[in-house]
């Protein structure tokens, strides 16, 4: 038997684009927009070969160009490579998930109680749906469900993003795979093939953007090394960034080929398609696709501002972000949530003013950024006064905890609010830590991503004021002569990738969780950076060495330089890694499971933590009161008020709240209670605290008008059984680290019924 260290399972969720004369009107404007491009296209080195290369006419004929077979076979390596790199990631992910839990040894309690926190609720549906007599009845449960939320009723489909789960389990019923593929393998191999997905999206997106499948490796071969600040799925699975990540990366590939000049009317119509499908599918997977699309309108217009799209690029492009999410409002029976989204606000005014504004890009350099601020105020004045007018019309208060969080983070609001302070107080939710960059920097990432940026940065400033500056109502004539008067340009689809990278690498250092948005982008842009021919061709033309033979040999050694270095540096790394092996260990969980299953009845709820709910909906299917899925108002005021548990109050007033959500039981946690992870003033019995107005426990400074408070915290004060205490309260359960109570009924006498299970130590 092979040794393991035992882990202990928390509970807790912790181009350049340069090319000359490239105006930003029309796709194929003198066919300027393509200079450098179609030079390359002669090259028959392997690797320089790009994606959808065009004949060089616009014909908008559909009719592709035939490749010579030197293409085909470049084409055919850079394909084959991609997927050699695909399958390495999955198997990676695959094999770190067995080795961290021996996750084929476990028993079916000891698998789910690893889906940890709000993972375990969300695979609670699929193994719901699976049990289900039938597909109908399944999904007739979800849309009536009454064991979430006691006392209610509530929609699931509406009100979660679990149509990844209804799916997989509609699909695993009809496929004749049930004899030898157990459900829950099948659920984490999806999952896992969608990492496969993520790094096929990166490789043809540093493909697209460099013209070279070696910074498609690059990018590949970069975030699989950086796994640990590129993804969390081999102990997060049924996270929904884990479904919708490597979606939103495919709608990037797409967004990039969608801006590349000299597409062919086919190929216009065949992306704008992949672009709602995957547009669809990122938001349909994940309920904060409406922030991440925000950021991405918020792209598009900086880029419309700056002219570096045409309006029928924008129009599209924002009519695909609002034909997706209205699909999802649909498939959601009309979430109201969508309806009042900042990112529908911001579109719809965004058009509006656009319209409105006819002659926004005339005038002189200094009327043009006077127009644009103008420009950009109604836009905010306008996005801001729908959004809060649909927010009235449809009484949305669902998504107001989001906010609290961004003001109180910022400063700009109060610090007590509970439902902040949740957020503010969980790592995740910090800053960048900097150590996320000097990891970066050891797999030499860092470095030609910083360099890239600075560079194109500047390139697309220059680009942008000299946009601004040219002349938009003369003649053609007029136009192609400010064109020609041009240096260099900076292509469309490079200058999208450039702000995607820009505002969120922002985001990301604002917010930890969202840093896995940027650094799969990141490797794209930063082997863009090391395999595009302009940066060689520039740095060499400095150094006096400009030859077309040894821009070629360097181009494509410096890549492959640095991928040997990568090898000789982290495989052996890899290797150990993947070979290290440890196992799952919490024994006090799976006996609080074993005797929920086993000792109380199957309608029974549950009070307690929204985490250690979560997993008591999987593996035991009772009623909670509250869960982890924090986005409805009535659920984290319940919420709020179970956790009152662990606060100074009284048993009387405890037990009216859990009355009032109708708990049957109670389980109180050593962990919490006791809690030592957190810092003061960030630990949940002192965020109850400060909620409550109540000095907080331990050594430090409290504000002054904290008051101490009349009453004992209650999960120490029960352990006593006081004769208050043991006349509400019965104690059915105990371990080291759960104590599990009975809620007596009202009128009810205080000696145990002959039905009642005993205590269990």
């Amino acid at each position: 038997m092979e040794l393991r260290k035992r882990e202990r399972l928390s509970r807790l969720q912790p181009n350049l684009g340069l090319s000359p004369d490239a105006p930003a009107e029309g796709r194929c404007t003198s066919n300027m927009m393509s200079g450098t491009e179609r030079s390359d296209a002669t090259h028959q080195d392997t690797g320089d070969f790009s994606l959808l290369r065009g004949s060089g006419a616009c014909s908008g004929s559909g009719v592709l160009p035939r490749w010579p077979w030197r293409q085909r076979v470049s084409m055919a390596a850079g394909l084959l490579l991609a997927g050699l790199l695909a399958l390495t990631q999955a198997w990676c992910v695959n094999s770190i998930h067995e080795n961290l839990l021996w996750f084929s040894q476990l028993t079916e309690v000891e698998r789910e109680i690893s889906f940890r926190t709000e993972c375990g609720l969300y695979y609670s549906y699929y193994k719901q749906m699976l049990q289900a007599p039938s597909i109908q009845e399944g999904l007739s449960d979800l849309i009536h469900d009454n064991l979430t939320e006691s006392k209610r009723t509530i929609n699931l489909l509406q009100r979660m993003n679990i149509y990844q789960e209804v799916f997989l389990s509609v699909l695993y019923r009809l496929l004749p795979i049930q004899l030898y593929l157990e459900p829950v393998y099948f659920y984490i191999y999806t999952v896992f093939s969608l990492q496969a997905v993520y790094v096929i999206a990166l490789y043809l997106t540093a493909w697209l953007l460099s013209g070279s499948w070696l910074a498609g490796m690059l990018a590949g071969v970069w975030y699989i090394l950086n796994r640990v600040d590129t993804t969390r799925v081999e102990f997060t699975i049924s996270l929904r960034e884990n479904w919708s990540l490597p979606f939103l990366a495919l709608q990037v590939t797409a967004v990039t080929c969608y801006l590349r000049p000299q597409l062919t009317a086919l190929q216009q119509k065949v992306i704008v398609w992949l672009m709602y499908v995957t547009t669809f599918c990122f938001c349909l997977t994940w309920q904060f696709n409406q922030f991440i699309l925000l950021v991405q309108a918020l792209i598009i217009y900086a880029l419309d501002c700056v002219d570096f799209l045409t309006t029928t690029q924008v129009t599209t492009l924002y009519l695909v972000q609002v034909s997706s999410l209205l699909s999802v409002w649909l498939l959601q029976f009309c979430n109201s949530m969508i309806l009042g989204s900042l990112v529908l606000s911001f579109i719809v005014a965004a058009l509006f003013i656009k319209h409105c504004q006819s002659g926004l890009k005339t005038g002189s350099l200094l009327v043009r950024l006077g127009k644009l601020l103008l420009h950009s105020a109604l836009v905010l004045l306008l996005t801001v006064t729908i959004n809060y007018l649909a927010k009235k019309a449809l009484q949305l208060r669902s998504d107001e905890h989001i906010f609290k969080f961004i003001k109180s983070k910022f400063a700009m609001g109060p610090t007590r609010d509970f439902d902040a302070n949740l957020y503010l107080c969980e790592e995740a939710f910090g800053l960048l830590p900097l150590d996320t960059l000097e990891r970066l920097a050891g797999t030499l990432l860092l470095y030609p991503y910083i360099l890239t940026l600075l560079l194109l940065s500047a390139v697309f400033a220059s680009a942008a004021l000299h946009n601004l500056s040219r002349p938009k109502g003369g003649s053609a004539e007029e136009r192609k002569g400010a064109a020609d008067g041009r240096v260099v340009a900076l292509r469309p689809d490079v200058a999208y990738n450039l702000l995607h990278t820009l505002f969120y690498g922002l985001l990301a250092f604002s917010t930890m969780r969202m840093k896995y948005i940027w650094t799969g982008h990141m490797c794209a842009v930063a082997a863009y950076g090391v395999c595009r021919k302009e940066m060689w061709t520039t740095l060499l033309s400095t150094l006096g060495c400009n030859s077309k033979v040894l821009l070629r040999l360097v181009r494509h050694a410096v890549p492959l330089l640095m991928i040997g270095c990568l090898y000789y540096k982290f495989w052996p790394k890899l290797m150990e890694e993947l070979s290290e092996l440890r196992e799952f260990y919490d024994p006090d969980t799976v006996e609080l499971m074993t005797w929920i299953s086993t000792k109380t009845p199957k309608r029974a709820v549950f009070a307690g933590s929204m985490q250690l709910l979560a997993g008591i909906k999987l593996c035991t299917g009772r009623v909670l009161t509250n869960h982890p899925h924090y986005e409805d108002k009535d659920l984290r005021e319940r919420t709020k008020q179970v956790y009152q548990v662990y606060a100074r109050r009284s048993p009387e007033e405890v037990y009216d709240i859990l009355r009032a959500a109708g708990a049957d039981y109670v389980v109180l946690e050593n962990s919490i209670c006791f809690e030592r992870r957190h810092r003061r003033g960030c630990r949940l019995r002192d965020l109850l605290d400060l909620a409550n107005g109540h000095i907080m426990d331990g050594p430090g400074e409290n504000d002054p008008d904290l008051v101490p408070a009349s009453h004992p915290r209650f999960c120490e004060a029960i352990k006593t059984d006081t004769g208050v205490h043991s006349a509400l309260f019965t104690r059915t359960f105990q371990n080291k680290t759960f104590h599990v109570y009975r809620v007596k009924k009202k009128h009810k006498k205080s000696g145990k019924s002959a039905s009642e299970p005993s205590v269990t130590q």
